[in-house]
């Protein structure tokens, strides 16, 4: 392999593996919207197979099954015909939405392009779905074996 091809890989490696900030700071606006007493980071990073980086096995409750479903909509996404590969990463994508935080709603813009509101509803339906779903604290960091 030569070194711009190793160069290439590993950008896109590392766009993977550390996203930019907007998106995750857009996906953590969402789960504070839903669920205003969280700390999404510290909260929902380590928590089951699912929920951080990766994912593998059984989801271990509704919760960790809230991320898996988010893993699989990000896959998608990647797929999508209106989302340029590398370009419109959902990891690292900004899309527009609001936030009614009386009725704890959020509502994606319509400005959005088509892959943007693509990303913007997976998020959307991860933050619902952790709104509703039950937190368990014996399932926060689990020992990998727990994930095959």
């Amino acid at each position: 392999m030569n070194a711009l091809s190793a160069v290439l890989l590993l950008a896109i490696g590392l766009t993977e593996a550390f996203p930019d900030d907007r998106a995750v700071w857009q996906l953590r606006e969402m789960i504070l919207c839903t669920v205003p007493d969280s700390r999404p980071i510290l909260d929902y990073a380590d928590y089951g197979c699912y929920c951080g980086l990766g994912g593998s096995g059984t989801p271990v409750d509704e919760l960790d099954r809230c991320c898996e479903v988010h893993d699989k909509c990000y896959r998608q996404a990647k797929q999508h015909d209106k989302c340029v590969p590398i370009v419109d990463n959902p990891y690292t994508m900004s899309y527009l939405f609001s936030c009614d935080k009386s009725s704890q709603k959020i509502t994606c813009s319509s400005d959005n392009n088509e892959c943007a509101m693509f990303i913007c509803d997976c998020d959307k339906k991860a933050a619902e779905c952790f709104a509703e779903a039950p937190y368990n604290k014996e399932n926060v960091r689990l020992p990998s074996d727990r994930c095959k």
